[in-house]
């Protein structure tokens, strides 16, 4: 595969799936403590990788949980953050302005901070009451923090009482880095004669709905338009037709991302409507790679970490064939704002 390295990789995605264990005994042991609810608080990115998190939490158990912009949130406060928080901040660098003050505006109101970076020496890991470090880079992140929020959130509902076959899907997660290498493989080909065909495409929509709809805005907004350049319009499957539909006519590129869990019929409205409009409708759906061991249920949990890692055999062949490489930035960390 094109500039991928597959034992780091595993490395980076088995760390991961290792922090079960550990997350697992602080969520028990702060539940027990009295916590009363979580707060999943992120600035750009990351912060929105926790979303599917928090959707788990809030559709599977009466515990409350709230995923807010670490900066609005910090502007206009919550009645809800304070003592009996769990904070949980994402930063792969550790040193986003944003996620370091958020841990200490929580620890100001009583919280208890948890932060998940890739550096266990930078600002955010040694600013909370309690870091755990994977390292990860860029291309492995996002994976990387699917999975550590997924098992955050799993073990909330599985000491409520309320997730009584956690130790299975514990195990069948733990099956995910090899299987993610497979179907990174069996998506290559397409990758490269994707990335070929949209190199020139200066604007696309990308929606899909459930999981599924948290990676299509992170792809479209963090790696085509930060990392590529490349102007995007992010959309909810389920407001697709309030609004953005009138944006469709023939030529406009439309990435459509499916995912395996209830949403998907929301998804396979957009499908069924695109085409009647323009032919370049590009759908990636997770149901079309073979996970050996993983079970429908879990299937339909990770649906967004199997996306997330096929769309980045996209990205590498795409900073390829559009002579621009992925970490290149104009603003980003180079002007102060």
């Amino acid at each position: 595969m094109l500039n991928f390295d597959e034992a780091r990789f595993t490395r980076i995605q088995s760390g991961a799936v290792a922090l079960s264990g550990p997350l697992d005994d602080l969520v028990g042991t702060l539940l027990d403590q009295g916590a009363k609810n979580v707060f999943f608080l992120g600035a750009g990115g990351a912060g929105v990788l926790m979303q599917p998190a928090v959707q788990l939490i809030s559709r599977h158990s009466d515990f409350p949980a709230h995923l807010d912009n670490a900066a609005e949130l910090m502007a206009v406060g919550s009645t809800n953050l304070g003592e009996g928080s769990i904070v949980v901040v994402p930063s792969l660098s550790g040193t986003t302005k944003e996620a370091v003050q958020v841990v200490e505006y929580a620890r100001g109101k009583g919280a208890v901070t948890i932060t998940l970076t890739g550096y266990a020496d930078s600002p955010v890991a040694k600013a909370a009451d309690h870091n755990f470090t994977n390292f990860a880079a860029d291309d492995t992140s996002s994976e990387s923090f699917y999975l550590q929020s997924l098992e955050f959130a799993l073990s909330i509902v599985r000491r409520r009482g309320e997730l009584p076959d956690y130790d299975t899907v514990i195990a069948e997660l733990a099956l995910l880095p090899t299987l993610l290498i497979e179907a990174k493989r069996s998506f290559e080909e397409r990758a490269e004669a994707l990335a070929v065909a949209t190199k020139d495409v200066g604007y696309h929509i990308f929606t899909g709905a459930g999981e599924a709809w948290t990676e299509a805005w992170y792809f479209a907004t963090c790696i085509l338009e930060e990392m590529q350049w490349v102007r995007t319009r992010p959309v909810h499957a389920s407001d697709f037709f309030h609004g953005t539909l009138e944006l469709v006519e023939q030529g406009v590129s439309v990435v459509l991302l499916k995912g395996e869990d209830a949403t998907r019929a929301l998804a396979d409205r957009v499908e069924a409507f695109v085409p009647s409009i323009t032919e370049e409708l590009t759908v990636i759906d997770s149901a079309s790679f073979d996970l050996p061991g993983i079970s429908p249920r879990v299937r339909a949990l990770i649906s967004h970490i199997v996306l997330a890692t096929v769309l980045e055999r996209y990205s590498a062949h795409l900073e390829v064939v559009r002579d621009h490489p992925l970490t290149t930035r104009r603003y980003y960390r180079r002007l102060d704002y």
